[in-house]
């Protein structure tokens, strides 16, 4: 599909589509989060503690649980002066008594739900902050029929993601994105709810 100009990649893009942006993908497909993002999953689920964030970046969420006492290890492949690096999570066997709080690259995301889930302890918690097509795929359908979520909360108002953390050059956020909460040993039909 072309938009008036002929740009093919532009509606892809639009939507969000990793595979049609209309820009060079970051090579380690870092992203920043907004802490605002943090600030709401804290609003909504206050009961997380002991945080691991596995994919800190330049600590824009694990500050946030830092600030709210909530954060107990943050942790990054990349070395980007924040936290815990050359920590490759998708290897790791270190098993964590707390919950495991993340953006992760997408690319990796349904590797990264999958290394939490098996990483800490019952009824302890995992939330990814992930494009709302996390959703899609034969994949992921399989991992949420073993794994179901116990709440989606979707951003009803975009919040952005930022290649390289460079909040000041990214505009607004083509894509839609939610809050994809797990509850390790928990069955049952995932809530969606709304938040923002």
């Amino acid at each position: 599909m072309k938009d008036r100009k002929g740009n093919s990649r532009s509606t892809f893009a639009t939507l969000g589509a990793s595979t049609h942006s209309d820009h060079n993908r970051e090579e380690n497909d870092y992203y920043a989060t907004d802490p605002k993002a943090a600030k709401l999953l804290l609003d909504i689920e206050p009961e997380l503690t002991d945080i691991w964030e596995p994919a800190c970046g330049d600590g824009h969420l694990a500050g946030v649980f830092a600030e709210y006492n909530k954060l107990a290890a943050a942790t990054d492949l990349i070395d980007r002066g924040y936290g815990k690096p050359n920590v490759d999570f998708l290897q790791s066997s270190h098993h964590h008594n707390g919950d495991i709080v993340t953006n992760p690259p997408f690319r990796y995301a349904l590797e990264f739900a999958q290394k939490s889930l098996d990483l800490i302890p019952e009824v302890r918690k995992v939330a990814m902050f992930l494009r709302i097509q996390f959703l899609e795929g034969k994949a992921r359908r399989k991992f949420f029929d073993e794994y179901p979520p116990k709440t989606v909360y979707v951003a009803t108002s975009r919040i952005k993601c930022a290649m390289n953390g460079d909040f000041e050059s990214t505009k607004g956020s083509a894509a839609l994105y939610a809050w994809f909460v797990w509850q390790k040993g928990w069955k049952g039909e995932t809530v969606i709810r709304w938040i923002n």
